[in-house]
């Protein structure tokens, strides 16, 4: 039988892994596809290419779906989030000099203390702060924002925000042009290699289950082709799952370090991978729970209550309408979809669409559920929770 060729586009990211892996291990062919892989060299590069038709889908960051529905950055369409391709995998990392004042001060680069470094940051450099971040509408911002913003550093009074492609994060860091950096991995720790920083923390310490990135297409597009559209995503998540099994890991870096994909050694993605990372040049390690997931907890559903937050953090720093963005932001994350097409291989489906965010201290079977659903731990740093039944936000 014919497979059809679908151009899908991706940034040089470990979190591309299920577009590459679907590719790679035959998980499109056996849906009837051929993944026409294409790498961007930024993210607005990659949103241009799927917003005006030179690809269909594309691994994504997760708010720009939702910038786009309120008319922030680029003239595109509609897009909209089919399901989630990876739960965090972020890092921040600090340049050679400020990593030796924040040392020198007494912070112990434990890898886990959100709160704790972000007072030892801000005490070491002071403001205005420098920071590179991939995109002005990514989940990289969205956590910076919300840190930094809780621990009295607010934009644009005291936070210099830089947007800069993440290949190009380390150069920026060793040429003094920013202090910090979030942003996914390879990237922050080509930046330990090659001596221009350490890290400071993973993203999963802010928030310990943030959707990244999310399998992104036109919403004409899925309106048009149900069929293929239905083919990709389950390609997708069945490359997830298997992304999602640890002894999997080395192959999956092999395969990733490859020079059309991320071109970096596999050794740096097969630690990003286990969530164990090298934090400075001096060899200290530190292992992140829920460093990076790709399938477990109902990582792939896209819950309209993870859209809703960041519409709501997006209109309250730009002052837009709240309950319009909330309208917007709901709108394009799809869990209609997701059922519809997923129904037959995942067996384990959340009834609702929405949950608290925040809420989970640890893991827990989810209730009202077709069968038994295990959600990963689900904690802001601040220990604020998100209810998304009339954007409630309270402290636990």
């Amino acid at each position: 039988m014919n497979q059809l060729s679908l151009p899908l586009g991706f940034i040089p990211l470990v979190d591309a892994a299920p577009l590459i892996i679907a590719k790679e291990l035959g998980f499109a062919e056996e849906e009837r596809l051929s993944f026409d892989l294409k790498r961007a060299a930024s993210w607005s590069m990659l949103r241009d290419m799927l917003s005006f038709g030179q690809v269909d889908g594309a691994h994504m960051l997760s708010p720009v779906p939702v910038a786009t529905a309120l008319g922030l950055g680029g003239a595109g369409g509609r897009l909209d989030a089919l399901q989630v391709l990876a739960v965090n995998g972020t890092v921040i990392g600090v340049s050679r000099a400020l990593a030796a004042r924040m040392s020198a001060a007494g912070h112990p680069f434990d890898f886990a203390d959100a709160e704790a470094a972000g007072h030892a940051l801000i005490a070491a450099k002071g403001a205005p702060l420098r920071i590179g971040v991939p995109f002005p509408f990514s989940m990289h911002a969205e956590l910076l924002y919300y840190w930094l913003g809780a621990l009295g550093v607010h934009a644009p009074q005291h936070l210099i925000v830089r947007t800069i492609p993440p290949p190009l994060m380390a150069e920026a860091l060793a040429s003094g042009e920013i202090d910090a950096f979030c942003v996914g991995e390879p990237w922050g720790s080509v930046a330990v290699e090659t001596g221009a920083g350490a890290l400071l923390l993973p993203g999963a310490a802010i928030w310990s289950f943030a959707p990244e990135k999310v399998l992104a297409v036109r919403h004409d597009w899925a309106d048009a082709n149900p069929d293929i559209a239905g083919r990709l995503m389950r390609a997708v998540w069945r490359a997830g799952r298997w992304l999602g099994a640890s002894e999997n890991h080395t192959t999956a870096a092999e395969i990733l370090a490859r020079s059309v994909y991320l071109n970096v050694a596999a050794e740096i993605i097969d630690r990003a991978l286990a969530g164990e990372l090298i934090l400075s040049q001096t060899g200290a390690e530190a292992r992140a729970p829920q460093f990076l997931e790709f399938h477990a907890g109902a990582a792939t559903f896209p819950w309209r209550s993870q859209a809703e937050w960041i519409g709501m953090q997006i209109a309250a720093r730009l002052g837009l309408d709240r309950s319009q963005a909330v309208t917007a932001a709901r709108a394009v994350f799809r869990p209609d979809l997701y059922r519809r097409n997923l129904a037959g291989i995942v067996h384990r489906m959340p009834i609702s669409s929405d949950k608290v965010e925040g809420g989970l201290v640890h893991a827990e079977t989810l209730t009202g559920a077709e069968d038994s659903v295990v959600l990963n731990r689900n904690r802001f740093f601040d220990g604020r929770i998100f209810d998304p039944t009339g954007g409630k936000v309270t402290k636990s």
